[in-house]
């Protein structure tokens, strides 16, 4: 069906107006459909950090730390991971980050670098000795970690020995000892010379 025209001989000008829309006032009365109004929209560096952490192919296969560094924040620009972290951080969030990215931010490592040579040495010294297994997949963001399967308690809540990455301080490794159900406070290892020196103890705990 056409629109009549203005000059029609059946239809007045004011007539036709009339049937306009009043476009200002239709924008006015105009409200966000019911279903929208109580969404919340996350801000945008919090989403482009969820996706700059997402790990990408199957780095839960990774037997090694360098194979599962697979995601945005290991490999992009240092300078472009440092900007995005800190404003999705921005304000005391707290957020999902690799260990040696937090210590990067406080200024404790001088490049990330530092903190891949710290994985890489800490592997390669456990995947010499029998019984060190490499767990790479906890989640987006979070570290891998060795595990010494001799340990194991045996049950099903029991954990092994387990070598774990930390930014909590400037050895970058804690040691947490076989438990079943309580576990034992985890023991701070001062870096890879601490790990060396004291592997044949931590392997009879």
């Amino acid at each position: 069906m056409t629109e009549p025209m203005l000059d029609s001989p059946t239809v007045s000008a004011s007539t036709a107006l009339s049937r306009l829309p009043n476009q200002r006032g239709d924008q006015i009365k105009r409200r966000p459909p019911a279903r929208l109004s109580g969404l919340r929209v996350e801000p945008t560096a919090a989403l482009e950090w969820s996706q700059a952490i997402e790990r990408m192919g199957y780095a839960a296969a990774a037997t090694t730390p360098a194979q599962a560094r697979r995601s945005w924040v290991e490999r992009a620009p240092e300078r472009q991971v440092l900007h995005l972290f800190r404003a999705a951080s921005h304000g005391g969030n707290t957020v999902q980050a690799p260990w040696w990215l937090r210590a990067l931010h406080r200024g404790d490592l001088v490049h990330r670098q530092a903190g891949f040579a710290v994985e890489d040495g800490v592997h390669e010294l456990l995947a010499n000795r029998p019984g060190w297994f490499y767990v790479p997949w906890v989640g987006d963001g979070e570290d891998g970690y060795w595990e010494y399967v001799p340990s194991d308690p045996g049950t099903s809540t029991g954990l092994p020995t387990t070598v774990t990455l930390t930014d909590a301080h400037l050895g970058w490794l804690d040691v947490h000892p076989a438990h079943e159900n309580d576990p034992r406070p985890a023991v701070a290892v001062a870096g890879l010379a601490g790990l060396a020196a004291r592997l044949t103890e931590i392997e009879g705990w």
